[in-house]
Order: C-alpha cells, then structure tokens, then sequence
C-alpha cells in the first residue's frame, strides 16, 4: 500500500466544517501543518497543527474529534493527531479563493 500524501490528508478533511462557517476548515485555512511518521511496513501517524478563528471558539473539542476521526479512515493511517495551534493567529487573510466566493467576500 503506497503512504498516505498530504494531498489525500487535506481532501480528507475537506469534509470537516466548523458548525458556525459553511466553508470546510481546509479552505478556511485552519490547517497550518501535516506530518508523518511510519510505523510499520504500511501504516502510518499522521499529525495535524490546526487553529481556529478564534481562541474561544466553542467548537474547538468537536472540529478536532472530526479531523482526527476522518483521518482515521484513510487507508494506512493508524493513528491521527490534531493539535490546536494559536500561532500564527487565523485572519481572513488564510481563506481559500473558493471560501471567498462562498462567503461572498469576493
């Protein structure tokens, strides 16, 4: 089984959405990092530095259950980690052009 890509990672969780925004949380640009690290012939951990926009988002514990939770369905992903990072804070700056449309800014 060929690794999971960074690519599959992110359109994975282009299914994930914060409640409150109709725009999933890749586009939103709340994915700040992914990594890997191998753990047997064809598995693999995956880790994911998210933010949110805001710190007192009162959906943090649920948009990170979700991510962790669809990752953990890719094929050779063993274990998912989500940590929820503040630095560099989210701005509007972050969000996709398809996001824009969505939330007509744009």
């Amino acid at each position: 089984m060929a690794a999971v890509t960074e690519g599959e990672v992110l359109s994975a969780l282009k299914q994930c959405y914060d409640p409150e925004i109709p725009v999933n949380i890749v586009d939103l640009g709340l994915i700040y990092a992914v990594r890997f690290e191998s753990v047997a012939e064809d598995r693999q951990d995956v880790s994911v530095d998210l933010t949110l926009t805001s710190p007192g988002c009162p959906s943090h514990v649920m948009i990170g259950e979700q991510v962790k939770a669809r990752l953990e369905q890719l094929p050779g992903i063993r274990t998912a980690t989500v940590n929820v990072v503040w630095t560099p804070p989210w701005t509007p700056d972050r969000l996709s052009p398809e996001a824009r449309t969505q939330l007509g800014i744009e």
